[in-house]
């Protein structure tokens, strides 16, 4: 994935570019799809969306982080193609209704972010988690909103030269929720030969 640039700091890194590699593998995102996320901050996976979606809304709740977002988009301009909207609200305040994928970079009213995309049929929905309890909320939050469809659970090491020789420092792990809130096409094409119905 080429790099991108993120000069200005929010003091609380920005998603590593293997994680956000795997993030976009998973919204498979497309020139006319509505991305949103929640909790932008760096806008490091904003930045990466705008050079695929057609538009791009981004939320975080605290202004300076914000406005760290939209400093590195401005550093980044040359790839961006979506048009770009920035909110300063708390999710789920300033959803927009009509998201095609939805990335969550943080757990803070996670609940009610779910609730808004199993309400509006969020398409594609992927939440980054990096302590192990919250990620089982987060499972079981998806499951009881019929939402989940993976979890993922990755680890990065970078390698560096020790004696001669390379060695390894490892980030820290990643669990990785992957949902939808519409019908798979193999859901929809059973419902079609059975009529739309269940008996």
């Amino acid at each position: 994935m080429p790099s991108i640039a993120l000069p200005h700091d929010a003091k609380a890194g920005p998603t590593k570019p293997e994680v956000r590699a795997v993030v976009q593998s998973k919204l498979e995102l497309e020139s006319d799809d509505h991305f949103v996320e929640v909790g932008s901050c760096t806008g490091a996976v904003t930045i990466e969306a705008a050079k695929r979606a057609g538009s791009v809304t981004a939320l975080e709740r605290k202004a300076e982080r914000l406005e760290t977002t939209e400093k590195n988009l401005a550093a980044n301009d040359a790839a961006i193609r979506a048009d770009i909207e920035l909110r300063n609200a708390e999710a789920p305040d300033g959803l927009p209704a009509d998201t095609d994928a939805l990335f969550l970079g943080g757990s803070r009213n996670f609940e009610a972010v779910l609730d808004h995309a199993a309400e509006t049929g969020v398409d594609r929905i992927v939440m980054n988690v990096s302590r192990l309890e919250v990620a089982g909320r987060a499972a079981a939050a998806f499951r009881e909103r019929d939402l989940l469809e993976e979890v993922v659970q990755f680890q990065v090491s970078h390698g560096y030269e020790l004696a001669g020789a390379t060695s390894f420092n490892s980030d820290n792990p990643v669990y990785m929720l992957v949902g939808s809130a519409t019908p798979s096409s193999d859901e929809t094409e059973t419902e079609a030969r059975s009529g739309g119905t269940t008996q």
